[in-house]
């Protein structure tokens, strides 16, 4: 099947002369002091309740179409938060019975079309002899000296059916370190369980905690002091993962890519009640929803403290319905907090830019962002009668993956990142503190375009599944200062593009106004790679304006 490009070739280049426009604007923006940026976190205890049941607590979610295997889409829910990865002896199991689900939304209902459920058993043998998780070196997932290992069934629930898809797959243990596990990368590679005659495959066990930030945010936005940005806080640590890789036609619409191509994803955490008595923990009663998960950083700094727990225990197609969750998201705190504290004006509300990127994904017909490019709206099977905003992880499944990814993704001309769904590599503070500032609809902030300080995952993202890095084996605290002078490579955070390709285009604006014609065209830069200085900002908007090269080799850099 052929992938169908979001924004056709009038439509976008339509799109970004309005955004080059913005961004010319732009370029006399300026903030005194201002070098870095301001950060927030991903859903690490996020609500007051689950941050008191990290089992449950989903810290992250990821939704992307696979890089090595096109006509499937891979996803990626991570779970326990903070795992330090020598908290032995009972180390980082599931919770047993409760359930873990990845839900796929592609009718725009905000109701689960599909569910993926994860249910844990224990087999623990250590019975009365032992405290030890293993008692010599573990070379397979069968081997006896694994005293303590988990195993689960995962079903499919789709039509009020539910099928089962792996039945005794043995998820991968804790990684207990070198001397108890001297071959882990096998251990996890048995704990694969494939399905559907091998075209669809699913792991659950422990990796590195892929998400990058500066967690210092939170002490009053680096307390007016941005020096201190460039530390990746979750260096070192590990999570629970479940990774799922199916067929794309599983997942949308009728099976019909090619008219469908849009799904919303979301992760929830059930459990049931439990009865206490000593030494014993029974559960009791029906299962009740204590985690959610869609859009990165939304529960975690959009959704006031009040409303936590509950927004935790809603299911997106409720979300419409609770004024004070959709009033936030169009009137949200963290730009009021950046204008008092660094003096940056806030974006006016109503933030219909913002409800458009959470609540109904991106169309021409949803708000004011004039592109589409990951709304079921656009599904020409959904019933636009029945389609109601919702928070979810909005991808669409036609875009091919970048060849070159950015980490900036749509902001930075990659249509095939974030928030067009999200992969392991994605920057979503940088993105989302743009996208916060207005960087929707054009109001760039270029004294916030080095972000936190930290781009990359502090262990290199794999190109093949599961894609998650290996547990990290080494204490926390040592390994703390080796991602510290990583941080973006050891360098000063780069001016990184935003929408369209800002970046790029500040890097070369230098070229673009000298005589010299600008390239006929020019690829989007490697994720990661270094962006060159940019050029002196012109003296006035007018300078800017008046080079009769600027807005074509703009244009040229955006790939347009």
């Amino acid at each position: 099947m052929q992938y169908q490009p979001a924004l056709p070739g009038v439509r976008k280049r339509s799109w970004a002369l309005g955004l080059v426009s913005a961004l010319v604007a732009a370029l006399a923006v300026s903030a005194p002091g201002l070098r870095g940026g301001v950060a927030s976190a991903s859903s690490h205890r996020e609500a007051p309740l689950i941050a008191a049941d990290p089992q449950h607590d989903n810290t992250d979610l990821y939704a992307f179409v696979s890089p090595d295997k096109p006509d499937t889409v891979t996803f990626v829910a991570n779970w326990i938060p903070f795992e330090e990865p020598n908290g032995g002896p009972n180390f980082y199991p599931f919770a047993a019975g409760s359930h873990y689900d990845i839900n796929i939304d592609n009718s725009g209902t905000g109701m689960a079309d599909i569910t993926y459920r994860w249910t844990f058993s224990n087999q623990d043998n250590r019975g009365s002899d032992t405290f030890l998780y293993d008692n010599g070196p573990v070379n397979s997932l069968s081997d006896p000296h694994l005293l303590f290992k988990q195993t689960y069934t995962l079903q499919e629930i789709q039509g009020g059916r539910t099928t089962t898809l792996v039945s005794n797959g043995i998820a991968a243990p804790s990684d207990v370190g070198p001397a108890s596990m001297p071959d882990y990368a096998s251990l996890r590679s048995q704990a694969v369980s494939t399905f559907e005659d091998g075209r669809a495959r699913t792991l659950a066990g422990q990796a590195a905690d892929p998400f990058f930030l500066d967690l210092r945010v939170f002490d009053l936005l680096y307390g007016a002091n941005l020096k201190e940005t460039g530390h990746n806080t979750l260096a070192g640590f590990n999570v629970n993962t479940i990774v799922l890789q199916v067929p794309t036609s599983d997942v949308v619409l009728n099976g019909d890519r090619g008219k469908n191509p849009v799904i919303g994803v979301w992760s929830a955490t059930s459990k049931r009640t439990l009865k206490l008595t000593p030494g014993k923990a029974t559960p009791t009663g029906d299962f009740v929803q204590v985690s959610r998960l869609g859009s990165p950083l939304v529960n975690e700094v959009i959704v006031p403290a009040a409303l936590k727990d509950a927004f935790n225990a809603l299911p997106p197609s409720q979300d419409h319905t609770v004024a004070a969750l959709v009033d936030r998201v169009k009137n949200p705190e963290v730009p009021k907090l950046v204008q008092s504290i660094y003096g940056i004006p806030a974006p006016a509300a109503p933030r219909n830019d913002l409800a458009e990127i959470f609540l109904t994904g991106i169309c021409k017909t949803c708000g004011p962002i004039a592109a589409d490019l990951n709304s079921q709206k656009m599904n020409q099977d959904v019933d636009a009668a029945s389609f109601v905003p919702a928070e979810e992880l909005r991808l669409n499944t036609s875009i091919a993956p970048a060849a070159n990814p950015n980490r900036l993704g749509v902001l930075g001309g990659d249509a095939a990142g974030y928030p067009n769904g999200r992969r392991l590599n994605d920057d979503v503070v940088d993105i989302e503190v743009q996208a916060l500032e207005g960087a929707g609809v054009g109001q760039l902030v270029i004294a916030l375009a080095g972000g936190d300080g930290v781009d990359v995952p502090a262990n290199p993202i794999a190109s093949s599944f599961p894609y998650v890095a290996l547990p990290n084996t080494g204490s926390v605290n040592e390994a703390a200062s080796a991602a510290a002078a990583q941080g973006s490579g050891g360098q000063p955070p780069a001016l990184g593009p935003t929408l369209g390709g800002l970046g790029s285009a500040l890097a070369g604006l230098e070229h673009l106004l000298s005589p010299s014609p600008a390239p006929a065209s020019h690829p989007a830069p490697a994720a990661h790679a270094a962006i060159p200085s940019p050029a002196p900002v012109p003296s006035s908007p007018a300078a800017a304006h008046s080079s009769p090269g600027l807005l074509g080799g703009l244009l040229n850099l955006l790939g347009l």
